[in-house]
């Protein structure tokens, strides 16, 4: 199991990545991701999929932290050749995704790393990476996971799908996701029927569909279009959290 202090890396590079730099709505805080990569992956490799894919006007925008998941990869890596090593997951499956090892341990390993680099608002996360993002905001509210940080506000899931096991299911699923949600959905993906189906979970999920497979995708001039939208609300939505505060701790004085 991989240890907390070589766990994350931030992306403070992203910044960088492009010219036209573009500063949050009001000039508030960032939002603050904690990234998710997907099975037998790495921190590293996500945040070159996503870094390298999408444009400064994006990445400049967002507080991404990129951990890796506590696990050496047990078998083969699908990127091996293509990314170097090491690799990592999250937990363990069944070829049916029906029973999980791990799985309790892997949700503590998450809470701890939110705890020592938050707080965090929100969550992204691919592949297997987008499967927990998108179950944790339920269990959270559960309270069966995630009950010794802030409640997540935020989710991206980028090939994301369902938990089947009818356990973690019923306690993820059991009422519709609140949070504020974006979802990638590739037209080859081979999970794009079970991302179909987990949008069902969510209260207005946002929706960005591109005509890959199971990737990190670019972003077109459509797509870009729908991630800034949802941005800027993030953006306002934290500003206007950020003003409450302020006006109660002015009470507070009082």
């Amino acid at each position: 199991m991989g240890s907390l202090a070589e766990a994350t890396m931030t992306a403070t590079a992203a910044a960088e990545a492009s010219p036209a730099v573009t500063s949050p709505v009001g000039g508030g805080r960032k939002p603050r991701l904690l990234c998710l990569h997907g099975f037998r992956t790495s921190g590293d490799i996500m945040r070159t999929q996503v870094v390298g894919k999408w444009p400064g006007a994006v990445t400049a925008r967002l507080d991404l932290v990129f951990a890796d998941a506590p696990f050496p990869a047990e078998g083969k890596s699908d990127v091996d050749g293509i990314f170097p090593p090491p690799y990592y997951e999250w937990f363990q499956f069944d070829k049916e995704f029906m029973e999980y090892r791990n799985f309790e341990e892997c949700l503590k390993y998450i809470e701890d790393l939110m705890i020592r680099d938050g707080p965090f608002d929100g969550l992204m996360g691919f592949s297997q990476g987008a499967i927990l993002s998108a179950a944790l905001p339920g269990l959270q509210e559960k309270g069966l996971a995630l009950t010794k940080v802030p409640k997540l506000k935020y989710v991206i899931i980028i090939g994301g799908a369902k938990f089947k096991s009818p356990t973690v299911a019923e306690n993820a699923y059991s009422s519709k996701i609140k949070c504020h949600s974006l979802h990638f959905l590739g037209e080859t993906d081979f999970l794009r029927t079970h991302g179909e189906a987990l949008l069902e979970e969510f209260v207005d999920p946002v929706v960005i569909r591109h005509p890959k497979g199971h990737t990190v995708p670019r972003l077109d001039d459509k797509s870009l279009v729908i991630m800034l939208d949802f941005l800027e609300k993030i953006e306002k939505d934290l500003q206007k959290d950020a003003v409450l505060d302020e006006e109660h701790r002015e009470e507070y004085k009082c």
